[in-house]
C-alpha cells in the first residue's frame, strides 16, 4: 500500500467531531512497512492526539523504532504540515533527511525534509553529559 492511499484511507476515521478537521498520516519504517493514524479528538482540549503521533504510536507498538518516509493529509486550502510537537515527534524516529510529504485532498502536495521542518532538533545528544 502506497503512503498517501494508507494516509487517506485513515483520515476517514479520524474523530474530529470538534474542529471537523480530520488529518490522516502515514509512515514507512525502516523495515518498509506502512503504519497509518489519524487525529483523535477529546472534548477536553488539548488531550487529542495528531495523526502523525498515532501513526508513530503504532509503528512502535509493532516493534519498529526508526521511519523512512512520512505523508500527512488533511482538507485544507494548502498541504498542512506537522505541528511543533509531531516535528519533534518525527525527529525522534527519522534522520533529518527523511522526507515529509504533506498533501491536500485537492491532490496538491509538498515535500520537505524533516531538517527543513525543524531545523536545530532537540535530540539524544543534547542529553549526553559525555
Amino acid at each position: 500500500m502506497s503512503l498517501k492511499s494508507a494516509a487517506l484511507t485513515v483520515r476517514e476515521n479520524a474523530h474530529a467531531p470538534y474542529s471537523r478537521f480530520k488529518v490522516g498520516a502515514a509512515i514507512r519504517g525502516a523495515s518498509g512497512v506502512v503504519y497509518a493514524g489519524c487525529n483523535v479528538e477529546n472534548i477536553a482540549y488539548p488531550e487529542g492526539t495528531c495523526a502523525e503521533a498515532g501513526a508513530i504510536a503504532a509503528m512502535v507498538a509493532a516493534g519498529e523504532t526508526r521511519l523512512s518516509e512520512v505523508y500527512v493529509v488533511a482538507d485544507s486550502p494548502a498541504p498542512v504540515p506537522p505541528c511543533g510537537g509531531c516535528r519533534q515527534k518525527l525527529a525522534e524516529f527519522g534522520d533529518p533527511d527523511v522526507v515529509v510529504t504533506m498533501a491536500n485532498l485537492d491532490g496538491v502536495e509538498t515535500a520537505m525534509t524533516i531538517g527543513q521542518l525543524l531545523p536545530g532538533a532537540f535530540g539524544a545528544a543534547h542529553m549526553d553529559k559525555g
